[in-house]
């Protein structure tokens, strides 16, 4: 019997609502389902007695999801697709992605094409996009104390009410940098588009072997993006006397203290999105960020004489 998985936002009526129908219809076609929601994708946040809290990337899998699983289908926003990834990515599972939020920057589909999309899905008329994801890993002097799968991006930054604060920051074998800034971002190509972005920091094909630093608000107009090979690690350091905070893809962080340090690799799990229809970048950029439109009427062509 074919298996499949479903995870929801419960936090949206129709998310849930769809996320039954599909069950449904699924175990109609004689599917095995087994569904979830994406609360155990987030990590949550630190607190100050409370710095951190090890939660192991593997342990993050759901009952039953395992590698005979054909597929899985989210239900919800980006939010939603985020924490799916960081459940179902150790298994390799392949991910369709419904929006059943507002922007769904990462999403496939709207649930008004459900039906047809479920057509799809059981005659495997699709095709697997891999994008590539980051394992972010909080030491402090005696070892391991935080981890997260992300496949956005780090972002490590002050806390409210602090002065702003330098990294030293090692990219691979390369020399150790300083950045003074509010804070850091290192991203995925997938992240590109998100803080990494509003912070000046490039858009990336996702199909690119890169991965990017950006800071925040630099002091120094020298420090500005930069781009490397993803085969490179990052160790981050921070050189202040506040603590820090940790914050991966937007719903998971921990504090990080002066003799801590961060590092982040690129993870060998990767984000398998179902693809049905051939993927276009640049249209999703246009469609969703406005990204190539005209601003201006374009003159029309005038006839010489």
């Amino acid at each position: 019997m074919p298996k499949a998985g479903i995870i929801f936002n419960d936090s949206k009526p129709v998310a849930e609502k769809a996320a039954l129908e599909i069950k449904s219809w699924l175990t109609n076609q004689g599917w095995e389902v087994l569904i979830t929601t994406g609360q155990g994708g987030i990590l949550g946040y630190g607190k100050p007695n409370s710095p951190a809290c090890h939660t192991p990337i593997k342990s993050l899998v759901p009952s039953g999801f395992d590698q005979d699983m054909s597929f899985a289908i989210s239900l919800g926003g980006d939010g939603t697709v985020l924490s799916a990834f960081r459940q179902i990515a150790p298994k390799g599972i392949p991910l369709l992605t419904i929006n059943t939020g507002h922007m769904g920057f990462l999403t496939e589909i709207y649930l008004s094409h459900l039906h047809e999309a479920l057509e799809q899905m059981i005659s495997g008329s699709y095709v697997v996009e891999q994008r590539s994801m980051i394992a972010v890993q909080v030491f402090d002097r005696v070892g391991l104390i935080w981890e997260a799968l992300s496949l956005n991006e780090m972002v490590l930054h002050r806390e409210p009410l602090t002065s702003m604060c330098h990294f030293e920051i090692t990219i691979g074998k390369h020399t150790p940098v300083d950045v003074a800034a509010d804070g850091v971002i290192i991203s995925t190509p997938t992240g590109s588009t998100a803080y990494a972005l509003s912070a000046g920091g490039p858009v990336i094909e996702p199909g690119i072997p890169v991965l990017q630093l950006v800071p925040i608000c630099p002091h120094s107009m020298a420090s500005r993006a930069l781009v490397f090979s993803n085969t490179e690690k990052v160790i981050v350091k921070p050189a202040n006397q506040h603590r820090l905070v940790l914050v991966v893809d937007g719903n998971a962080g921990c504090y990080v203290y002066p003799d801590y340090h961060v590092k982040v690799e690129r993870s060998p799990y990767a984000a398998r999105f179902i693809r049905l229809e051939r993927g276009e970048f640049l249209r999703v950029l246009r469609e969703k960020l406005g990204w190539g439109l005209p601003h201006i009427s374009k003159p029309t062509s005038v006839e010489l004489p």
